[in-house]
């Protein structure tokens, strides 16, 4: 009789060894999903309008990346807002005419302390203006600090070399909207005194997560 049930119980271990196995392996295969590739930091923009998703690339932005990431983990976004948006229709001075919407962190007292960055061009990073891209808001080339903006549209005259800034060097892309781009485009076309939006759109909170939304 014992003999007899040996066959059954080696089943029955072997069962379970699979099934043991199979767990593991797609608890490995979830995680690996839902964590971020190597060089990519997830982030959600928490707005008055909705919710953006995007991914910021430090493999090939690692100083603006850096610098945006100190406003995020200082709460310095929080109570934020969206103030700025550039349509097709209210830049009638400039010759080249680009689509974005731009946000400031929270003013302080005293300030963040943060210096200014260094511009990393998109010829050297390869990352460029495409429709969802974020991007550091600056005055010269070595002056961008917390303001970033979001690129609506495809807006080579961003990247090195184009022309919205005569001194040619273009804007430092850091990242790309994955999820929220009906939301960018609500902020755009809110309403706005010359290219103020008015009233400005809060920015809730920004914070890193590890999962896609």
């Amino acid at each position: 009789m014992s003999n007899s049930r040996l066959p059954l119980r080696r089943s029955v271990c072997v069962a379970a060894t699979l099934i043991a196995s199979f767990t593991a392996f797609s608890r490995a295969s979830s995680q690996a999903t839902s964590e971020a590739p190597l060089g990519i930091v997830r982030i959600v923009i928490t707005t008055s309008k909705g919710v953006i998703s995007a991914e910021l690339d430090s493999a090939h932005a690692p100083i603006s990346v850096t610098n945006f990431l100190r406003y995020v983990d200082a709460e310095l976004y929080n109570a934020g807002r969206f103030h700025r948006t550039v349509t097709m229709t209210n830049q009638p001075r400039d010759s080249v005419r680009i689509e974005v919407i731009q946000a400031s962190p929270r003013r302080t007292r005293p300030d963040s302390g943060f210096a200014p960055i260094t511009l990393e061009r998109t010829n050297l990073t390869g990352l460029l203006h495409t429709d969802g891209a974020l991007s550091m808001a600056r005055g010269g080339p070595n002056s961008a600090s917390g303001d970033f903006f979001i690129v609506i549209g495809a807006q080579p005259s961003l990247d090195f070399g184009g022309h919205r800034n005569l001194d040619g060097q273009g804007f430092a892309v850091f990242g790309h909207v994955t999820k929220g781009m009906d939301v960018v485009r609500a902020i755009q076309q809110s309403p706005v005194e010359a290219q103020a939006l008015t009233p400005p759109i809060s920015i809730l909170r920004v914070q890193r997560t590890r999962t896609p939304r």
